[in-house]
């Protein structure tokens, strides 16, 4: 269950733990939506198993535009019993780029916790890691462009899938826990699903995971985002080495434009 909200809960999670490259360049628009949230329910086999919400405002940070994304997980009911949740992550990006100045990430997971921090330097190419419990930092340099599992995945969502087919990949590099990972993503189709707000037309999505103590297989994971400029995730769904995930946008408001729900 642990590994179940570090890589589900919050769908950018699904960004962390990829295993191959391409050579595919990304263009975001550089635009989100002031006041946008998204709310997931997420189920564990049977179990409704808790929530994930994403907010975005505006801010300025270090005298610059900046969007600030809040991602918060927590588990309820029978879940909650078992494995209390409570995890807070953020993130702050420069709008002019939708590249990470600062990354946040609070997560309490039953006696598993951390708290810790990330500032990039995009200039000089330079991440400081902090772990904010004892106040000890770790340095790292990086070439080309990176992102933290927040800023990836609003990155993602604003780039203009229109030219992209069925079996074309999307990469980028994220860092995490000291670590550098590149993403690796494949379109798989287009195709309509039903949702809870009636049928949508979706970006049908394999982002590749690791095989092994997670997850069953490199290609266990599968998700579906509205085919329109929002790329809002539906659905996602994932294969465990033990059980199946499945999350559901349960409710959201302030797109960037209006979801086109058949009934």
């Amino acid at each position: 269950m642990k590994k179940f909200f570090i890589i589900f809960i919050f769908l950018f999670s699904t960004f962390l733990l990829v295993t191959a490259s391409s050579t595919e360049t990304l263009f975001p628009a550089s635009e989100l939506n002031n006041g946008e949230y998204l709310r997931y329910r997420v189920h564990y086999m049977l179990i409704n198993a808790g929530y994930a919400t994403l907010t975005t405002s505006e801010t300025n940070y270090n005298g610059k535009p900046h969007y600030h994304v809040v991602g918060e997980g927590y588990s309820t009911g029978s879940a909650k019993l078992f494995f209390k949740v409570e995890d807070r992550y953020e993130t702050y990006m420069d709008k002019a780029t939708l590249l990470s100045s600062k990354f946040i990430r609070k997560i309490r997971e039953s006696s598993y916790v951390r708290n810790q921090s990330m500032t990039i330097d995009h200039i000089n190419k330079k991440i400081t890691y902090t772990n904010e419990s004892d106040k000890t930092s770790k340095y790292f340099t990086y070439t080309g462009e990176i992102h933290d599992m927040l800023s990836a995945f609003y990155y993602l969502r604003n780039m203009n899938t229109d030219g992209y087919k069925s079996g074309d990949f999307i990469s980028l590099n994220i860092f995490l826990d000291y670590e550098m990972l590149n993403f690796k993503l494949k379109i798989l189709s287009r195709e309509t699903i039903k949702s809870n707000f009636g049928k949508v037309k979706c970006i049908k999505l394999r982002p590749y995971v690791l095989s092994g103590r997670v997850f069953k297989e490199k290609e266990s994971v599968t998700m579906w985002v509205t085919d329109d400029v929002n790329h809002i995730p539906i659905q996602i769904k994932a294969e465990l080495a033990v059980g199946s995930l499945k999350a559901d946008l349960s409710n959201y408001k302030n797109l960037q434009s209006p979801i086109n729900f058949i009934k």
